[in-house]
Parts: structure tokens; C-alpha cells; sequence
């Protein structure tokens, strides 16, 4: 089977295993564990922060960032397909008391019009008040797409344009996904970073680590997000035989994403999908009847996922090879 159902189902490769193997551990709660540290110093660097936190999930590592920005009863605005909204099981009200509010863009982009039109200072005791944006980059619900640097440093003007020395308006950055955006644009991640009071960012999709997420910021914001993983069960022990994975996975993994696009638009185009429209390594696809559009590729030996009724998404990584996606599609086309 060809698995495009996500670029999560990546297995670690030998050397990632052996370098897992090798890893020297201690106990990260205690702060102990040098392999974790040193990962966490390297992301941090990487995006020109103070800080960063080694965190199991995304999904956590996006929980703990928003509520360094939002407290409970404000609100984020984020866009109406972004992650932290529609796939996180509403974890940001549920467990951090804060509300959203959303724009809507076909390709996930920063609307800023239409965000300065929403954006609510302290209007006093009868409205919720923003304090943050929230914004994705690559995102994923939209095809991979690419928010341009430009736009976001636009977006970081207009938050900065409305903060006051007690209300400050933060931007928080879902980069699950940031190594496709910068290897695409070949933006530094240092200015992706500067652009963001905090982000949240993977390694076990493109990347290819079997585990694990950063929260990156301040040290004060880390410091907070510290404690706060701990309250959520997220203090892990000796977890430096998962972040050796993450390390080597930077040192390794990183450049070869440009493969993963690369096969990704050739499977947009046995899709009926313009590959101008495929930057990074996903593809959304119209399919009258994804469902059944699923189940036909499953039987021909290609599993990809619905990402609505009538829409399905396919996702290129590590373990896709150039032939496995000329075969795959080979078979959609077919399809």
C-alpha cells in the first residue's frame, strides 16, 4: 500500500533508530535530559527565540502557545479551516477558557482587511476582547498553502499598530508545518520567527520523527508553558531518546522536503489539480463522492483521506518514493 493519508504515518528510519538508540537520557521533568536541552536550544535558535519546550503532540504544543497569549474569557481570531479551530477538538475552550472568532480565505491567507474590520480592543464588560491572531503557515486545510512572509509581516505591523503597554496583541504561528514553507520560499526561519510572539512547530510529519512538538518564545512564555504541560500530563522522563529522533531529523530530513513537493505535484496533476497550486507536500482534490473516490483507491493499492464530502486530500513524505508517487498516480488517474 502507498500511504498519502498523512505525513504522519512516517516510520523513523535506521539511522533515526540507531541515533535514538545512542541517545543519552535523564529526567526532563527534573530538567535533566541533555538531549532534550539540546533540542530545544537548537529549535529556539532556528526561529531567533529565547526559549523553546519539547512537547508529545502538536495539538499540545498549539494549546500551551495560545494561552501564553489569550486568557480565559478573551479571544483568538484565527482563520475558519485553521487547525487550532477545526481539529483540535476544541481543546482551546475546553481546557483554556478562551473563545474564537474566524475569517473566512479559500486558501487560508491572511485577510487583514477583514481582520482589522473584526479585531475588538477592551470595549468594556459586554464584549470579548482580542488579544491575540492566530495564523498557519503551511496551512493545511487549504492545500499546503503557503502564507507569504510579506503578509505576515503585515499582520505583525497591524498587531503591534493596536497593542497598548498593558494589552498587548499577540501573534501566534501554527508551523506543524513551517520546514515546507521555508524550504519552498526559502524564507529563514529567523524571520518566520520574528514575525510570531510564539509558535508551535512539528517534527513528526515532514520531518519524520516518530514523536514530539515545540512550543517556541520568550523565556517567560516557555517558563509558563512549562508548568502548564506538566498540569496537562505532558511531563515525559527520560525523553531524550524521542528528541534525538528530532535532532537528527533537522540534521538529516530538512532540505529532502523539496522531493516531497516535488512528488506532490505530480500528484496533482493525475488529480486534475494545477501543480501552480501545490507549493508544498499536500494536495486537496474536488471529488463529487470522496467517500467512494477513498474506498477505490484503498482497493488499487493507494490510501488517501476525505477531508469533507466531497473533497479528498492526499500527503507526500519520507516514505513515498518518486516511483511510489508515479504509481499512485498512475492509479488516481485511472480513478
Amino acid at each position: 500500500m502507498i500511504d498519502l493519508r498523512s505525513d504522519t504515518v512516517t516510520k523513523p528510519t535506521e539511522a533515526m533508530r540507531a541515533a535514538m538508540v545512542r541517545a543519552e537520557v535523564g529526567d526532563d521533568v527534573y530538567g535533566e535530559d541533555p538531549v532534550v536541552a539540546e533540542l530545544e536550544e537548537r529549535v529556539a535558535g532556528l526561529f531567533g527565540k529565547e526559549a523553546a519546550l519539547f512537547t508529545p503532540t502538536g495539538s499540545m504544543a498549539n494549546v500551551l502557545a495560545v494561552r501564553t497569549l489569550v486568557e480565559p474569557g478573551q479571544e483568538v481570531l484565527c482563520e475558519s479551516a485553521a487547525h487550532i479551530a477545526r481539529a483540535e477538538l476544541g481543546a482551546h475552550g475546553a481546557l483554556s477558557g478562551i473563545t474564537m472568532r474566524t475569517w473566512y480565505d479559500p486558501r487560508g491567507q491572511v485577510d487583514l482587511p477583514t481582520i482589522a474590520a473584526m479585531f475588538a480592543p477592551d470595549l468594556g464588560p459586554f464584549f470579548v476582547r482580542t488579544t491575540a491572531i492566530a495564523v498557519e503557515n503551511t496551512h493545511n486545510f487549504a492545500g499546503g498553502a503557503v502564507l507569504p512572509i510579506e503578509d505576515l509581516e503585515a499582520l505583525r505591523g497591524f498587531a503591534d499598530a493596536q497593542s497598548t503597554p498593558g494589552a498587548k496583541v499577540g501573534i501566534h504561528l501554527d508551523g506543524a508545518r513551517i520546514w515546507n514553507a521555508h524550504v519552498a520560499t526559502g524564507t529563514p526561519l529567523s524571520q518566520y520567527g520574528a514575525v510570531a510572539d510564539v509558535l508551535a512547530v512539528c517534527l513528526s510529519k515532514g520531518l519524520g520523527a516518530p514523536v514530539g512538538s515545540l512550543v517556541v518564545g520568550s523565556a517567560e512564555a516557555i517558563a509558563e508553558s512549562r508548568v502548564r504541560r506538566k498540569r496537562l500530563g505532558g511531563g515525559m522522563r527520560q525523553v531524550g531518546i524521542l528528541a534525538a529522533a528530532g535532532l537528527y531529523a533537522l540534521d538529516h530530513h530538512l532540505e529532502r522536503l523539496a522531493e516531497d513537493h516535488a512528488h506532490a505535484r505530480l500528484l496533482a496533476e493525475a488529480c486534475g489539480v494545477d501543480p501552480v497550486t501545490v507549493p508544498t507536500n499536500i494536495v486537496v482534490a474536488p471529488r463529487e463522492d470522496a467517500a467512494g473516490f477513498v474506498a477505490a483507491a484503498r482497493e488499487q493499492g493507494v490510501l488517501i483521506g476525505a477531508v469533507g464530502a466531497k473533497a479528498v486530500r492526499l500527503v507526500t513524505h519520507l516514505d513515498v518514493s518518486k516511483a511510489d508517487a508515479e504509481r499512485a498516480a498512475a492509479v488516481l488517474a485511472r480513478l
